[in-house]
């Protein structure tokens, strides 16, 4: 046993490797423009309101012009962005507190061209 080789299971790959047929070629590196998120809403309108809401404050994200599906992925984005919590009313993003030049920076982030705060 002094002159054998350690039990080395992976020792015949080598040997084995030039039976096996080619695999797929390399995908190619992903360039920046396919990594880019789409282009976002022409316009949005931030406003900050208070009236019927027992005096808490909100910031409102109207006139995006999204899908139900897009405003719900939209608002999980924004919720995370600000470290708070917020709803779509009504085919807008709500999210609590005044964050008006914070959302403002975000939108324009996602692309949005024209942002109106008010």
């Amino acid at each position: 046993m002094s002159g054998d080789k350690p039990n080395n299971p992976f020792g015949k790959l080598k040997e084995m490797m030039k039976d096996l047929p080619p695999g797929p070629p390399p995908a190619a590196p992903a360039t920046k423009a396919a990594k880019a998120e789409p282009k976002g809403p022409a316009r949005a309108v931030v406003r900050m309101e208070r009236k019927g809401r027992g005096g808490k404050e909100v910031t409102v994200v109207e006139q995006l012009e999204l899908r139900p599906a897009e405003l719900g992925a939209w608002l999980k984005a924004l919720k995370q962005a600000l470290g708070c919590g917020g709803a779509v009313e009504e085919g807008a993003l709500v999210v609590q507190g005044d964050h008006r030049a914070r959302v403002k920076a975000w939108l324009e982030g996602r692309g949005v061209k024209r942002v109106s705060v008010g």
